[in-house]
């Protein structure tokens, strides 16, 4: 592989520092890659590595390079996550590099008591299929504050590879933000936020303010996670288990706190935006003493996606009783289930509770209540699919930021996926 070093116009397959040892050509490739304000960083690491070698015959050299190594770049965390993100043990990690290094130290260097090799890097980068750039890349990002969404009997283990996954696209998501040098980090709150809620119906108030300061009006939100990513929360969509999603703050070295949402990508549209509305809930909301947090952000949740004048003025202040065929007609306007209709008309009065248990029972037996909760008029998953992030990656390749390569790297596909998604766009 012929390159140039920077500064200079000799091209070789190895490149040369002008202090002697010669240093790994992928690793020079992946300095290019780089950005401009990264490109020292991410190179310096390689370079330092390739030294190691020639190194042997100078202790005092090798011990000042060791330290100028850790001051450096440590991958520790990189490491973990995007190997938790993969759900490998780090005995399944050492088999997929064919067994370069063990298990134990793969360890090790998640401690940051060790550093790889950049032989080991790259092997280490492919099998997680993340680039070496990544594991080098300083910036880290944590969660705080995070609230699962799961069924009974999810695991602790579980819970930790959400997170991680989570974390790992998110620095996706973030890294392409930088690139195409957006003010995205931030999200948009409410003015009015948080609405304190002495009172499960204050969260009614919370509802309407919400709307109010975002300009919403009255009217169904037809595409409810689009209109977070507008006002700044990242909406994350993810093959799940037992877990259905979390919701937290996202920090990140002197930036503000950002928020997220994960998803489950299998779920019906009209279970997903209620629970983006009450995660939005839980965001905006600050419950008192003696109030229920999961109720108020359920209350919430109802009110900012069934405004309770809209609601009132479609089927009346009062009824005794309404029929399953007025419910699935509501339900397409307004863009949430049955159920939650249901649970709205109940709040709101409009039915008494004996009303409201004729329908869950009738709910019950025709197999609404349980898993995959396929009522009529279901909404396809696709529909409230966040789409934020893919179109950012398109338009940070097309205007030439990123090549294809990152772009599928980004995205989570390959090249060849890629083009068949640009052939779909350009068409």
């Amino acid at each position: 592989m012929m390159i140039n070093r920077p500064g200079t116009g000799h091209r070789s397959a190895r490149c040369r520092s002008p202090e002697g040892p010669p240093c790994d050509a992928h690793a020079w490739s992946v300095y290019k890659a780089g950005s401009r304000n990264s490109a020292r960083r991410i190179w310096e690491p390689f370079y330092r590595l390739s030294r190691l070698s020639s190194l042997q015959s100078a202790p005092h050299i090798l011990e000042l390079e060791t330290e100028n190594r850790k001051e450096a770049t440590m991958i520790g965390n990189k490491l973990k996550v995007a190997r938790s993100a993969s759900g490998l043990s780090l005995r399944a990690l050492s088999d997929a590099i064919d067994g370069i290094v063990t298990a134990q130290a793969i360890g090790k260097y998640e401690r940051n008591e060790d550093m790889p090799s950049s032989r080991v890097l790259i092997a280490l980068a492919k099998a997680l299929s993340v680039s070496e750039e990544y594991l080098l890349n300083e910036d880290e990002i944590a969660l705080e504050g995070v609230d699962f969404r799961k069924k009974v009997g999810a695991s602790s283990k579980e819970e930790a590879v959400l997170e991680a996954r989570a974390i790992h696209m998110l620095e996706r998501y973030l890294a392409v933000e930088d690139l195409l040098q957006m003010r995205s980090v931030e999200w948009e709150q409410p003015r009015s936020a948080p609405h304190p809620v002495a009172d499960i119906r204050d969260a009614e108030d919370a509802a309407r303010s919400v709307r109010d300061d975002w300009g919403l009006g009255n009217d169904p939100i037809p595409q409810l996670a689009e209109l977070l990513e507008e006002r700044g929360i990242k909406v994350l969509s993810l093959d799940l288990d037992e877990v259905d999603g979390l919701a937290a703050k996202v920090r990140r070295r002197d930036r503000t706190a950002a928020r997220v949402i994960v998803v489950k990508r299998s779920t019906w549209s009209e279970r997903k935006r209620f629970n983006l509305a009450h995660e939005l809930g839980h965001m905006v909301i600050a419950p008192g003493e003696g109030v229920n947090e999961e109720k108020a952000a359920h209350r919430f949740a109802g009110a900012f996606l069934m405004p309770a004048d809209v609601l009132r003025a479609e089927v009346g202040a009062h009824r005794s009783s309404i029929s399953i065929g007025e419910l699935v007609a509501l339900k397409k306007r307004f863009g949430v289930s049955i159920q939650a209709l249901a649970y709205r008309c109940k709040d709101l009065g409009i039915i008494n509770q004996a009303a409201f248990a004729r329908l869950f029972k009738i709910f019950a037996e025709r197999g609404w209540r349980t898993a995959p909760y396929e009522e009529p008029e279901t909404m396809e998953p696709r529909l409230e699919e966040p789409q934020r992030f893919e179109r950012l990656c398109y338009r940070a390749l097309a205007e030439g930021v990123i090549g294809e390569s990152r772009a599928a790297e980004l995205l989570g596909i390959s090249v060849r996926e890629l083009d068949k998604r640009l052939d779909q766009v350009a068409a």
